[in-house]
């Protein structure tokens, strides 16, 4: 009798799309261990290596902790999902995220969350505040997008572009955080980062204090001191590695 099994994804994809498929399933892993997930309302991308404008979503309504290499969505621009699949993707989701890939060809990861101090800083008119080391290695990088609702309107997506512009990371008002990389380590690293700055602006607010607020002048001192790291590919090279071994210890068979 002839073998009727159906091919696996990994045996359907070349070398590169594997990895980046891998890579993006040990992000989703990463999100779930920090407690970022929000269920499954929350995105992240990763563009397909190649010439084609494809990029990798979560299937929607699959948990982060079961979101494997091989259940990712793959889609064009348009939103088409190639190829056909069981699963179907946030429409909110492919919104922001195809905005992005589009606009930004820089842009491999773009990685997107709601948590509880990201959506309470930015509900703050004055967003993000230069009074953590954290938040002043990357203040400079962080851009804002005014609310318009669920991102399910097409006409939203120009004034989202517009307004991350060439900064790597994004407030959206009243929404959550994002952030966007040429490598997973980028997008990660700086989503850790604006994370841990929101949170302990949330706690230090809580104090009832006054807080110390720094200058531009150190602002930019603390960003320029930082970046070098974030920027290094050596660096990013060695600590993804160690995180892709943290996934593969505490969240198993993401790369299945």
């Amino acid at each position: 009798m002839d073998d009727q099994s159906t091919p696996s994804v990994r045996d359907q994809v070349g070398e590169d799309e594997w990895k980046a498929r891998c890579d993006l399933a040990a992000l989703y892993r990463l999100v779930r261990m920090h407690g970022w997930d929000d269920l499954f309302f929350t995105h992240i991308s990763m563009r397909v290596p190649g010439p084609d404008e494809h990029f990798l979503l979560n299937p929607f309504g699959l948990l982060y902790e079961d979101v494997t290499a091989s259940n990712l969505v793959k889609v064009d621009l348009e939103g088409n999902v190639l190829p056909p699949s069981t699963f179907g993707i946030n429409p909110a989701g492919f919104t922001i995220h195809s905005a992005i890939h589009a606009a930004r060809p820089d842009v491999k990861v773009a990685l997107h969350l709601h948590t509880d101090q990201g959506v309470a800083v930015s509900a703050q008119k004055r967003g993000l505040l230069p009074i953590s080391q954290t938040a002043m290695t990357i203040m400079n990088d962080v851009s804002y997008h005014d609310y318009e609702g669920i991102a399910l309107i097409e006409d939203e997506k120009a004034r989202l572009v517009a307004d991350l512009g060439e900064k790597n990371l994004m407030i959206l008002r009243n929404h959550g955080t994002l952030s966007v990389g040429a490598n997973p380590f980028q997008a990660y690293l700086r989503i850790f980062n604006l994370e841990r700055a929101c949170n302990m602006q949330i706690m230090a607010q809580s104090g009832g204090a006054e807080l110390i607020e720094w200058d531009q002048a150190k602002q930019d001192l603390v960003f320029s001191q930082a970046n070098e790291g974030v920027t290094n590919e050596f660096f990013a090279e060695i600590a993804w590695a160690a995180l892709r071994t943290r996934v593969d210890r505490e969240s198993p068979g993401y790369d299945q």
